[in-house]
């Protein structure tokens, strides 16, 4: 049995999901402090705050320009999926839910509850994960979408009714405060503050992940890379890149159990 050494790393994060992934969260929490004071400009709390950032009209001018850079991320991550798929000639859709995300919740309730010692075998993306990636597209569609329509208050009364326009903006607010908890609670624990991670994921910045966490993290997905699989949850066969799945760093080689 050759030995395999748990700190190898493989690239999960390839640098233009690591810049994307870096501009969402950098103007994801510009738009979060400076989005509040405007959302409670009546508390005393609200005011001290935007007071911080200038005054309202400094807080509110801060707030538009990062919200422009959370459109550009988005556009910047649909046109990235679009030239992905383009070159690739095999296609992932890892990132699609699936029956197995409803068995690994299952598996891990049950785990979690003590009614199993078993944990549950992740592949390419967790329930958990998924979640987060598609959370980020509605929360776009309701928050940018709601954004742009207070922005350009005249083009908005162009294409809709008063009431849309009036909801837009309990939406807009509403959906924000719903990021901002999901995101420090259920986000940061999983990604960060849990006992794998803590105190910090360096994934966010430079890509990679270790065998360890990977075996711990994604131990199907594991098996598969090491050849001990050969198909992932979605179907995909064939090489793999660090856009659907994982690649050893430059000059790595798999060392496989005998």
């Amino acid at each position: 049995m050759r030995s395999v050494d748990p700190k190898r790393e493989y690239e999960r994060f390839d640098i233009h999901q690591r810049i994307q992934h870096i501009m969402m969260f950098t103007s994801f929490i510009v738009c979060s402090f400076t989005g509040l004071p405007i959302k409670y400009a009546y508390t005393g709390w609200g005011q001290r705050l935007a007071a911080l950032f200038g005054g309202a009209d400094t807080d509110l001018k801060i707030h538009l320009a990062s919200a422009a850079v959370m459109l550009a991320c988005c556009v910047y991550h649909l046109i990235y999926l679009v030239a992905i798929m383009a070159r690739k000639k095999t296609r992932s859709w890892a990132t699609l839910p699936s029956p197995k995300d409803f068995t690994d919740l299952a598996d891990n309730l049950r785990f979690m509850l003590g009614l199993s010692k078993q944990e549950p075998r992740f592949d390419r993306f967790s329930y958990k994960e998924k979640f987060d990636y598609w959370a980020v597209f509605w929360g776009i569609f309701i928050i940018g979408g709601s954004g742009l329509m207070m922005w350009f208050p005249d083009v908005a009364a162009l294409l809709a009714p008063r009431w849309v326009i009036d909801a837009s903006r309990a939406a807009h607010s509403d959906e924000a405060v719903l990021a901002i908890v999901v995101i420090a609670f259920w986000h940061f624990y999983n990604v960060h503050f849990s006992p794998t991670f803590f105190p910090m994921n360096k994934l966010w910045y430079n890509g990679k992940i270790s065998r360890e966490s990977m075996a711990h993290e994604h131990p199907a997905e594991l098996e598969r890379i090491e050849g001990s699989g050969t198909k992932t949850e979605a179907g995909f066969k064939g090489s793999m890149s660090a856009s659907d799945s994982l690649e050893l760093m430059p000059g790595e080689k798999i060392s496989h159990r005998s």
